[in-house]
């Protein structure tokens, strides 16, 4: 049976400001754990656990911890701290409360693949293979799987067809596909074929296999595999194969279902100001693979357990998926970070979990960020623990981080805990700003209108003196948070994306503008009626570069990818080099 207790003592355990009670199991002396007054419900520990959400301005944490015991028994610890609501009574936050895992989800995706992998090898598949597959594995390349109509490929380097000829499932989930990120290029009411069909027109920053670059559009084509090859949906799939024999009961992809249960915690952004879930039901085909779930510490340290057990469900004794998929995926197959910080080594990725090591033990894990949530679920297998923890306001992977390192210090005793810093977050990446800063070539005026890129949505940019109904309805929103001045020499849009609503292009030098996506929240939300804007740290800003020739705008190049642009400029010579090394070029219409 899976280990549940309340210490005797649990309804003393509580924190300065009246938290709820930690809901803990007390260590066997025989199970390994370690001695009593490491466990959750220490007081020190507790005392940690508010100094992170006080430094780091966090509202909430939920934490689970599972180790598995003498005969593979799990024993489980969870605890929650602080608001799970606004109009709650600041500690109503518990172990059962949802959260959006974002890229933790990721995992689900790079196993359910190899869950319908075994089924075919073993003849449960119910949509057969193309005629021309022998086999179907991690392998298997992408182009022998999806059908000529949905024109699969990648953006060639150098005009061969190589990458889009050779990637495999295993390149699209280890982030070698040599595509960036581009999370600007699709949007609300995208199908994952659509975005399928569009991956030819994005620039490519790598070779095949040359680089790790994270992506989440290819697990969306995971997600889509799922789907295509159970003639059913990926969110199916996996509540049927995974969510249901691990009695993740209130696990789900859908975000309606979650705010019925009355489970779902609220979220905060980094600044302190409650926001709506960030995605809706109608975003959950697309967004699945790469970071739809939506699931509680309860839960999710049943999914750890299975990890710890190589696949297998330790209460059950099902086997969830096979010890195959488990070495396939926590397998280190490319470097992500090959310089170690002290204390690290380098960094590795599989396929949905990060392989490292901290202080000598060797980790298996992988963080999740959307707007309002931030996740970091992981596991030891050499000490057969893991550890999930939910905080429900964004950017604060530094402080979960440090919880980690924390509890594995209390369990093992051997790693080393850094200080908890009061700062919440980096400041953001801009472009260095010049000493003598050129004036725009031309007058705001110039730079307005439509703008299109192969594969980006239509960008209008409008500047303060804009007639058009739709620019004035855009500065409208702007001037709820400044009002826009045709002296700051700034441009301003509307966009259609996920992860923004709007484009705020402000001047730099010349004809370079620094660009920041952005969510405008000109009505507030919540209790809090005033308006704010919101945008994550160092994806959601770089800068654009105008083109103008003989006094009229060509087009201006997108850059946001600076790692990608570094590796385009090492391809190209100084001919057209805004042009060629940019993430994206949109011409004037």
């Amino acid at each position: 049976m899976l280990i549940y207790a309340l210490l005797a003592c649990a309804a003393a355990i509580t924190t300065n400001a009246g938290q709820a009670p930690l809901i803990v199991q007390h260590p066997d002396p025989g199970s390994g754990w370690g001695p009593a007054e490491t466990h959750l419900g220490s007081p020190d520990f507790i005392g940690f656990i508010e100094e992170v959400m006080r430094n780091g301005s966090i509202p909430g944490i939920s934490l689970g911890v599972v180790r598995l015991g003498k005969d593979k028994e799990p024993i489980v610890q969870l605890g929650s701290w602080g608001r799970k609501t606004e109009d709650g009574d600041g500690h109503d936050l518990s172990p059962d409360s949802l959260f959006g895992i974002a890229s933790c989800s990721k995992a689900f995706l790079a196993t359910s693949l190899g869950i319908l992998m075994d089924d075919f090898a073993h003849g449960r598949n119910v949509t057969p293979l193309p005629a021309q597959l022998a086999r179907f594995d991690y392998e298997t390349r992408v182009k022998d799987l999806l059908p000529e109509e949905l024109g699969w490929g990648l953006h060639a380097i150098g005009g061969d067809s190589w990458a889009t000829d050779k990637a495999r499932i295993e390149d699209i989930l280890g982030h070698v596909s040599g595509l960036p990120r581009h999370d600007y290029a699709y949007a609300p009411g995208d199908t994952p074929e659509a975005v399928i069909r569009r991956m030819k027109t994005l620039r490519t920053g790598y070779e095949l296999r040359e680089q790790w670059s994270y992506n989440n559009q290819m697990f969306m084509l995971g997600a889509h595999l799922v789907s295509r090859y159970t003639n059913g949906s990926y969110a199916d799939f996996v509540t049927e194969r995974i969510f249901r024999p691990l009695r993740m009961s209130s696990t789900t992809f859908w975000p309606s279902e979650a705010q019925r249960s009355g489970k779902l915690t609220e979220r905060w952004t980094k600044d302190g100001r409650l926001i709506p879930f960030w995605f809706d039901d109608e975003m959950t085909v697309l967004k699945g693979g790469p970071g739809g779930v939506i699931s509680s510490a309860e839960d999710l340290v049943k999914w750890l357990a299975v990890w710890l057990n190589k696949g297998v469900d330790p209460l059950s004794g099902q086997t969830i998926f096979p010890e195959s998929v488990y070495e396939a995926v926590t397998t280190a197959h490319w470097v992500s970070s090959g310089r170690p910080k002290p204390g690290e080594g380098i960094v590795g990725y599989g396929m949905g979990w990060f392989v490292g090591s901290y202080g000598g033990i060797n980790t298996v894990y992988h963080g999740g960020a959307i707007p309002g949530h931030s996740i970091l679920t992981g596991f030891v297998p050499e000490h057969d623990i893991g550890v999930v923890i939910l905080a429900n306001a964004d950017e604060k992977a530094t402080y979960l981080q440090a919880i980690v390192l924390r509890v594995l210090n209390d369990v093992l005793g051997a790693v080393s805990v850094p200080l908890v810093s009061t700062s919440t977050s980096p400041d953001r990446r801009r472009t260095e700003r010049v000493v003598n800063v050129r004036s725009p070539s031309l007058s705001m005026e110039a730079y307005t209108g439509a703008y299109r890129a192969p594969g980006y949505n239509q960008i209008s940019l409008c500047s303060p003196l804009s007639p058009s109904s739709d620019c004035k309805n855009v500065l409208a929103d702007f001037a709820s948070l400044d009002s826009p001045s045709s002296a700051n020499h700034s441009l301003y849009s509307a966009f259609n994306s996920i992860w923004a609503t709007h484009i705020r292009l402000q001047h730099f030098s010349g004809d370079v503008f620094n660009i920041t996506f952005t969510a405008l929240f000109p009505h507030g939300f919540g209790r809090n009626t005033s308006a704010f804007e919101t945008a994550e740290t160092s994806t959601s800003d770089g800068w654009v570069e105008f083109v103008v020739d003989e006094g009229r705008v060509q087009g201006f190049a997108l850059f946001i990818d600076r790692d990608a642009v570094e590796a385009r400029k090492r391809r190209v010579g100084a001919d057209n080099v805004v042009l060629e090394t940019a993430d994206a070029w949109f011409a004037k219409a």
